[in-house]
């Protein structure tokens, strides 16, 4: 699982067009939800055969990767990675069914091949230990590396493994009895695949960063309902109905947000030469605290009870939101070596420009409703020179 988490996102951002990078490289996470949604409707297939319903549960997720693995052969090798090795010819061919004519593919050939070569010169060479060495050494590397961290732990923080791993527990708690729990945990995997679908275009519409810090407070609030509905006395309809209500409702701020944009953030922000091992780390940051908060949530649940659990997970979406905000530039529709002028800006001068230039453009636009507050730009990317972007892989920006 962790190499597959590793090695698709980032297949599909080097494979994709800048412009509709974000929508098909989302829809790694979009089938995702669906793998989810297919193995709440196994539990339910299996609901009343007896002991053996564990060994059918787990041997139903074979079914869909025989496909799977069949569809493997069909697709071809990423373009980037053919030059990376010296093997042009494969790089236009594989461009070829890439891209729409074979002049964009020429196109796209140069510019992958020009930025490679300017990486090699300045990096030379280097191993896997001293390429992960150096994802908090150079400056543009380090930037990536946090805002990466930042999302993939916001996706653990907002709470959303806790009902994908303990759906029947929170449903139990909730006085649900088996059956009800499994069909309310089928409601959420649907909830959860269907809501992920706007994603495909608003990942490229308003941007990574614009959907995080849309969707967060919604998370918040809805799990603190969900929280509160606890206290609704267990004889009362509405106790199971609300809590339901509120946790779906959570499950669909999450599922074209903070599901599909960490990834697809992850995939496309570490230069080439740093990309695989970036997203390694990423990705097991995010698997790291997945296991944490598996381990954890039962003893939580006990101490806190389930009010004080959903609280505490609505308090994180609000940590997460601030770290987001402060940490995440965003990616929206830039190429990937765009990105290196992105990432050149220093941390300090992004967090002064969120607190001291957005919050107050925020707050006069949205609040106080002044329709002619104006946010002057952080990045000027057409006064963007090519020194700029060597300055970013060399790490010699502070």
């Amino acid at each position: 699982m962790g190499s597959k988490a590793s090695t698709v996102p980032i297949y599909a951002a080097e494979n994709c067009p800048a412009v509709i990078r974000g929508g098909l490289v989302m829809s790694w996470q979009m089938w995702t939800a669906f793998g989810i949604f297919l193995g709440f409707c196994a539990n339910l297939a299996v609901y009343d055969v007896g002991p053996i319903a564990w060994r059918l549960q787990l041997g139903s997720a074979f079914i869909p990767a025989i496909p799977l693995v069949i569809g493997v052969y069909f697709c071809p090798e990423s373009p980037r990675w053919y030059i990376k090795k010296g093997r042009y010819h494969e790089a236009f061919t594989s461009l070829c069914r890439l891209r729409n004519t074979p002049l964009q593919a020429a196109r796209d050939l140069y510019y992958i091949h020009a930025q490679i070569t300017e990486e090699a010169a300045i990096i030379g060479n280097s191993n896997y230990v001293s390429r992960f060495i150096e994802l908090f050494t150079i400056p543009r590397v380090r930037r990536a590396t946090l805002a990466s961290f930042v999302v993939m732990l916001g996706q653990q923080l907002c709470g959303i493994n806790i009902i994908a791993f303990y759906s029947s527990t929170v449903f139990k708690e909730a006085g649900a009895g088996d059956l009800q729990a499994l069909l309310v945990s089928f409601g959420f995997g649907l909830v959860n695949f269907v809501f992920a679908w706007p994603a495909v275009w608003t990942i490229d519409t308003y941007g990574r960063r614009a959907l995080l810090l849309f969707t967060f407070p919604q998370m918040a609030w809805t799990l603190l309902a969900a929280g509160l509905c606890f206290l609704i006395p267990e004889e009362n309809r509405a106790h199971l109905g609300l809590i339901a209500f509120f946790i779906f409702l959570f499950a669909a701020f999450y599922s074209p947000g903070e599901g599909p944009v960490p990834f697809t953030y992850s995939a496309e922000v570490f230069p080439l030469s740093h990309r695989e091992v970036g997203m390694s780390w990423a990705v097991a940051t995010c698997l790291f605290w997945a296991a944490v908060l598996s381990i954890s949530f039962p003893r939580l649940l006990r101490a806190f009870h389930p009010v004080g659990a959903f609280c505490f997970y609505a308090g994180l979406n609000v940590t997460a939101l601030c770290l987001i905000f402060l940490f995440v530039p965003e990616t929206k529709q830039r190429t990937l070596e765009e990105l290196d002028y992105v990432f050149a800006v220093p941390t300090r001068t992004h967090v002064s420009y969120q607190l001291k230039k957005a919050l107050p453009w925020w707050f006069n636009r949205y609040i106080m409703r002044r329709s002619g507050a104006r946010l002057e730009p952080l990045y000027h990317f057409h006064g963007a020179t090519a020194a700029d972007q060597v300055v970013a892989i060399k790490g010699m920006a502070t």
